[in-house]
């Protein structure tokens, strides 16, 4: 039985076409995943189904009778439930009051705070998160837990249809696992499920069949068990995807040390560590979420205090107790956070303010910038990185996130930082754009700029690095050539399983 069809789905936002005719159907019980590049339309199609957005143009229907919401409340009532790629939480409410918001027990108008306790904590249950209490402020949690109350609100919801759109790209490797195996309970109860994500292995996983969005327009359906991989990508792209990662070669001789850190700590999650960064190489930090890897880029940044150890950047030693951003910027360093959203853009201020934000001083004279200058080097970077947007005087909030993504890595770029220091640099971008910031990266270091590189993605690291390193409890292993760890031994090493020097 198809529980929901949608026919010929047209929406435009003034110029910008985001969907060009969508054709999708959705069979009861069933994992169906929605893969395309970054602005194919994926999210604009899972706003109009979740009644955020209202199509020009089409038809919908569940389980053969139309379908036209008026507003997400209206489609909840419809038994459809919406989990965001960028969270959209209450943060100043508790993780309670956030699941089982509008759905709430209460009696002669009073909340009934005992029995939202108990029906969160049930919910809960499906993660055995020790860091997620019912009770416990939203904002004070991490970005992997705030992803795990976002998918227990669209389930205590009791939903029919549930979206997830990048529900995994917060969360560490076991609550991966719990995840899969819940939405495979959910299709084996008869509740299906449109699943969009940018890791094909992950979509192989959980899915059945899938539907292929390309510039709005759904391009290929089928049985994900009967598509390569190659063919998915060149659906995706309009072409076929022949090297993911660049190819790089390595000038011969000793490389200068650019970065060394001795003994750094930053309590309570960064305890100790200890490596040096050359000018030339990627040096790939691995490790599990929370085990201090985020915290050891933001102390080397100066965005955490720095309790113990020392920084040295080109041989000279960065004072400890009063360092700021600002004058790591002086000092050549870049950072891109792994929370876009929260540290890496101005989301209401343009394109071009963002990418240049950091070295104004490239667009300005006398002390006032120069808007014609600015927009030209914004402008060269947006096309050089293929970001998709009117001009860069559109608005970053307006952008889809992996589109955002880019634009911090542009930032990067205008900056002409010696080091880079990037944590999860292709967090929710497609595979198209995963190639663009490869070959960007291996650019930069074949410009003899120095690249530290957080990653959960191990074939990313693998892929990419010269030499890792592994974070386990705030402490990090020694550094070794790429070509001496294997996939498992960093597994072991993250989870504590093999001894290592911190």
């Amino acid at each position: 039985m198809i529980a929901l069809k949608l026919s010929n789905i047209h929406k435009s936002f003034g110029p910008t076409i985001a969907l060009d005719g969508v054709d999708l159907e959705l069979r009861e019980g069933e994992v169906h995943a929605l893969i395309g590049e970054n602005g194919a339309g994926k999210s604009t199609l899972m706003n109009v189904i979740a009644g955020s957005l209202q199509p020009d143009q089409g038809t919908m229907e569940i389980n053969s009778r139309p379908y036209s919401p008026s507003n997400p409340l209206d489609a909840r009532t419809h038994g459809i439930a919406l989990i965001h790629q960028e969270l959209s939480l209450c943060p100043h409410l508790s993780v309670a009051e956030n699941v089982l918001m509008g759905i709430e027990s209460s009696h002669l108008g009073w909340l009934d705070r005992d029995n939202l306790i108990t029906r969160t904590s049930e919910v809960l249950k499906t993660f055995h998160h020790a860091d997620i209490r019912p009770e416990k402020r939203v904002g004070d949690l991490s970005v992997a837990a705030r992803q795990i109350v976002e998918i227990s609100r669209a389930l205590a919801a009791r939903a029919r249809i549930i979206l997830m759109d990048e529900p995994t790209s917060s969360l560490q490797r076991e609550d991966v696992q719990h995840l899969f195996a819940l939405i495979r309970k959910l299709s084996a109860e008869g509740i299906s499920v449109i699943y969009i994500s940018h890791f094909l292995e992950e979509v192989r996983q959980v899915s059945d069949r899938f539907t292929v969005l390309r510039d709005g327009r759904s391009v290929a359906t089928g049985e994900i068990s009967n598509t390569t991989d190659d063919e998915l990508i060149a659906k995706m792209v309009g072409r076929a995807q022949q090297h993911l990662f660049p190819l790089r070669t390595h000038a011969g001789g000793p490389r200068e040390t650019i970065l060394e850190v001795h003994n750094l700590a930053s309590p309570p999650l960064l305890k100790n560590a200890t490596f040096e960064l050359r000018r030339g190489e990627i040096l790939g930090i691995a490790g599990l979420m929370g085990s201090g890897r985020t915290p050891l880029l933001r102390t080397i940044f100066g965005l955490e205090h720095q309790e113990n150890g020392s920084i040295v950047v080109n041989k000279k030693a960065l004072p400890s107790g009063r360092s700021t951003p600002a004058m790591r910027l002086i000092e050549g360093l870049g950072y891109l956070s792994e929370d876009r959203k929260g540290d890496g853009l101005t989301l209401s201020q343009s394109i071009a303010d963002n990418v240049t934000v950091t070295r104004f001083d490239s667009c300005s004279r006398f002390g006032w910038l120069d808007l014609s200058a600015q927009r030209k080097q914004a402008a060269q970077l947006v096309n050089a990185l293929k970001i998709k947007a009117q001009g860069v005087r559109q608005n970053v909030g307006s952008l889809s996130g992996g589109n955002q993504q880019k634009i911090i890595v542009a930032r990067l770029l205008h900056q002409d930082a010696d080091v880079l220091l990037l944590d999860e640099p292709t967090r929710g971008i497609d595979i198209g754009s995963k190639a663009q910031v490869y070959e960007t990266i291996a650019a930069c270091a074949a410009q003899n700029k120095a690249v530290l590189m957080v990653s959960s993605y191990l074939p990313e690291l693998f892929g990419m690095c010269d030499r890792l390193a592994v974070m386990s409890r705030g402490r990090l292993s020694e550094v070794r050539n790429i070509n001496e760890w294997t996939p498992e031994s960093v597994l072991q090493a993250a989870i504590g399983a093999s001894d290592f020097h911190g």
